[in-house]
């Protein structure tokens, strides 16, 4: 046998550099935010929305979708879906508030206890799910309900309101509270501002001090939470049984993979990415309300899908989930900045949802063969 025919087994499928690329996931959610930024660009580019105030602005609001869109990307590719999310943004939210302010509890003990109620609601999730079989767009519509009712009830029975503030005045001291909603890298700024490379106020209490005085936890708790992720997806063995556990989870555990624990444990972990959320929201405006989350789910799915993920499970990606968040905070921002009727966004998330779910089938249909 030559050495040519040796080095090449005609057993194994060549695939070219062109099909590699199209068969990412992230290829949609790419193409996506190119397009967007291009477009605020040339249509917002003198706005301001480039300025420092302006990146932060879209930047925050971008790590809001980023929170909630890595757990519902690490719960789609394991096959399942949580449509409570948002109701669980708005209980654990309420939560906080109720333990803090009603009861007088310090708050690093009503964050705690709320992160232990809502994981715990995650876990009766999953387990519902995985021994009765039902499907879990109807389990966790049911708690969506559940939820939102709870949290409407608790604060009008106890403080005949819906919105709870008094937060940031209980938050002063404790330990736990600058972990989400304090900010980080003051000095960096500052220094910046020193060289004249970021705006500063000219006038008020805060003459010279800069714009921009640090980035929130909340963007570093989206960073923290999407690299951390993706490393577990793309690099552990419990990345590989999330995977299998979407695409094919009989085969899956005839190879021994522990589906049932992998799917329980990506529930939690989406009500988990869900308190992040609603603890950050609470320290940063220092209220909880009972409407707070309202279609969190679904612009948490709508990012997800963007990101290449495929409703069936089995496939999908963390940076792409997170670059769909990131177009959606780019674009909700700039059609303000743009002096376009903010309403509008609405129907972009309706078109760029059919856009990528029509984009994703395409190419996985080039890519498989499949009619």
């Amino acid at each position: 046998m030559s050495s040519s025919g040796a080095a090449i087994d005609e057993r194994i499928k060549q695939t070219s550099g062109l099909r590699k690329a199209l068969i990412r996931p992230e290829l949609g959610a790419i193409v996506g935010t190119i397009a967007v930024f291009a477009f605020f660009i040339i249509f917002a580019g003198d706005s301001g929305m480039f300025n420092a105030q302006g990146v932060l602005n879209w930047s925050t609001v971008s790590a809001q979708f980023v929170i909630i869109a890595v757990g519902a990307c690490m719960l789609m590719i394991a096959g399942e879906f949580d449509l409570s999310v948002g109701s669980m943004i708005g209980f654990a939210g309420m939560s906080i508030a109720i333990f803090s302010v009603t009861l007088g509890w310090p708050v690093w003990m009503a964050i705690l206890l709320t992160f232990a109620i809502c994981i715990a609601i995650g876990a009766v999730n999953g387990v519902i799910v995985v021994r009765t079989g039902l499907p879990s767009f109807i389990v966790t519509l049911a708690f969506l309900f559940i939820l939102r009712g709870f949290t409407i009830f608790f604060p009008q029975l106890i403080e005949r309101r819906t919105i709870i503030g008094g937060i940031s005045e209980r938050a002063v001291g404790d330990w736990l509270a600058p972990v989400f909603g304090g900010k980080v890298g003051g000095p960096i700024f500052d220094w910046l501002a020193s060289q004249g490379l970021i705006a500063v106020f000219e006038r008020g209490t805060r003459a010279g001090e800069p714009i921009v005085n640090g980035i929130p936890m909340l963007i570093v708790w989206a960073l923290g939470l999407m690299i951390v992720a993706h490393i577990v997806l793309t690099r552990t063995r419990f990345g590989n049984w999330v995977f299998a556990a979407g695409g094919d989870a009989q085969a899956a555990r005839y190879v021994g993979v522990p589906v049932a624990r992998v799917k329980i444990l990506m529930f939690m972990f989406t009500a988990f990415c869900a308190t992040v959320f609603a603890t950050c929201q609470v320290m940063e405006f220092g209220s909880a309300g009972a409407d707070r989350g309202l279609l969190k789910e679904f612009e948490a799915i709508i990012a997800v899908v963007i990101g290449g993920a495929l409703l069936t499970g089995g496939y999908g990606s963390v940076i792409g989930a997170a670059l769909g968040a990131l177009i959606f905070g780019v674009v909700q921002q700039g059609l303000f900045f743009a002096g376009v009727e903010s309403s509008l966004f609405r129907v972009f998330l309706g078109v760029i949802l059919l856009f990528a779910v029509i984009l994703n089938t395409y190419i996985r249909r080039i890519i498989t063969g499949e009619r």
